[in-house]
């Protein structure tokens, strides 16, 4: 995994509707490392849970908010730590676990949004990681959100950015991205092809 970045991902950036609409919304930020969304999503009044395995990145957010938690665990060698919990917000940037995807998925609670980024077959031509099992293959993000509806999805290069003021540069990169929507109709609901409108940006 990969939290080198201390500004927030555009992907996430493009889909806060996704938490700023709506009071008490509650997000899991993992693989959080150093906090770059688990620190926007508590800004923005979320209650937060935020998972890595880093002891230190975590002992850095401590007492970022009473509306923050924080869970330190190894989620890839370890049990799952999250078990029957969801969320209205899923966020996971640069990271990849392929045994975690389908709770991933579950942990979207209904009404509620999985916002995901990560890096995708391509990028071991410019850069790390370039390691298969970091990288997603063709399309397999898309068919790890089939139960969701997607509301946006893309896969391709994403060309350099320059620095920001007090900050680092991003190198050009292969990710797939998606945000998808785990839809909650009730009975009485418009019928299957009715959907809300979701802001596209």
């Amino acid at each position: 995994m990969s939290h080198s970045v201390s500004f927030p991902s555009d992907w996430v950036l493009r889909w806060a509707q996704a938490w700023r609409d709506r009071d008490g919304a509650t997000a899991l930020d993992l693989a959080c490392g150093s906090g770059r969304h688990l620190r926007l999503l508590a800004g923005d009044g979320a209650a937060v849970t935020g998972v890595d395995r880093d002891a230190d990145a975590l002992a850095a957010l401590a007492g970022l908010s009473d509306r923050v938690e924080l869970i330190e665990a190894d989620i890839e060698q370890g049990p799952w730590p999250l078990k029957g919990r969801t969320f209205g917000v899923v966020v996971v940037t640069n990271y990849l676990w392929r045994p975690l995807l389908a709770r991933v998925v579950e942990a979207v609670a209904p009404g509620g949004w999985l916002i995901y980024e990560t890096f995708t077959d391509g990028q071991q031509t410019v850069g790390r990681p370039a390691r298969p099992e970091f990288l997603l293959r063709p399309g397999e993000l898309l068919a790890a959100v089939a139960d969701l509806r997607v509301i946006a999805y893309e896969d391709g290069f994403i060309e350099a950015e320059p620095p920001v003021a007090g900050g680092a540069g991003v190198n050009g990169r292969y990710v797939q991205r998606v945000a998808a929507v785990r839809e909650n109709r009730p009975a009485d609901a418009a019928p299957a092809g009715v959907y809300p409108r979701y802001r596209l940006r």
